[in-house]
C-alpha cells in the first residue's frame, strides 16, 4: 500500500489541533505544502486551521485565494470564503461574485440558505432573500432552521403575515416546546388577524 504524504500531513495537523496545538499543525501543513504548494487539500485545511483554530481571518483567507487560484471551482473554499467575506460590507461586491460562482457549481439547500442571509443582511435584497429561502425549504423542507429564517423575513422585513402565519403554524408543529415561536405567533394574530383569522385592513390615512 503506496503512503499519501498529503493526506498523512492533514491527518497529523488534525491530530495536533485535536490535541490542543493549533499551530504545530499550522508547520506541519506549511512545511508539506513547501515541497508540494499546489495541492489544495492540505491548503484548504490550512486555512481552516488559521480561521477556525487561531481566528486569524487574513491568513485563512490568504491560503482560500491560493486555492481559488489554483482551482476556480472549489467548492470548499468557495463556501469558506463566502462564510468569512459576507461578515463584513466592504466585502460585499467580492462576496456576491464568489456566491455567483458557488451557485454556479451547487444549487443545494446549504447554499441557498447562505446566500439568503447574506442578500437579507449584507444587501438588504428582501425579496432576492425570500426566493432563495424558498428554495432551500422546498429541497430540505424539514431543516427548522430554514423556516425560522424565512418566517423572521417574512415578520421583520417583508411584512407578509399571512406566510409568515404559516411558517409559523408549521414551525409550532416541527418545534411544539419552543415558547418563542408560540409568542410571536399570538403576537403577530393579536396585532394582524381579526377574531376570525381573517388579516386585518390596512387603514389608510394620516395616521397608522
Amino acid at each position: 500500500m503506496t503512503s499519501d504524504p498529503a493526506y498523512e500531513a492533514v491527518s497529523k495537523a488534525k491530530r495536533q489541533v485535536e490535541g490542543g496545538n493549533p499551530e504545530g499543525a499550522v508547520n506541519t501543513l506549511e512545511a508539506y505544502l513547501a515541497t508540494d504548494p499546489h495541492n489544495t487539500r492540505p491548503r484548504l485545511e490550512l486555512a481552516r486551521v488559521y480561521m477556525y483554530e487561531l481566528e486569524d481571518e487574513n491568513a485563512g483567507m490568504f491560503q482560500l485565494d491560493i486555492i481559488l487560484d489554483l482551482e476556480p471551482g472549489n467548492v470548499e473554499a468557495l463556501k469558506a470564503a463566502v462564510t468569512v467575506l459576507s461578515k463584513h460590507k466592504k466585502h460585499n461586491k467580492e462576496t456576491k461574485e464568489k456566491f455567483e460562482k458557488l451557485l454556479e457549481i451547487e444549487q443545494s439547500a446549504e447554499v441557498y440558505n447562505m446566500y439568503a442571509r447574506f442578500l437579507r443582511r449584507q444587501i438588504t435584497d428582501f425579496k432576492g432573500a425570500g426566493e432563495y429561502y424558498e428554495k432551500a425549504i422546498a429541497l430540505d423542507p424539514k431543516n427548522v432552521d430554514y423556516h425560522q429564517n424565512y418566517a423572521v423575513l417574512l415578520l421583520n422585513d417583508l411584512r407578509d403575515y399571512v406566510k409568515a402565519k404559516e411558517e409559523l403554524e408549521l414551525l409550532m408543529t416541527m418545534k411544539p416546546n419552543d415558547l418563542n415561536i408560540r409568542k410571536n405567533y399570538d403576537r403577530l394574530m393579536k396585532d394582524k388577524f381579526d377574531k376570525n383569522g381573517n388579516l386585518k385592513k390596512r387603514r389608510f390615512g394620516f395616521g397608522r
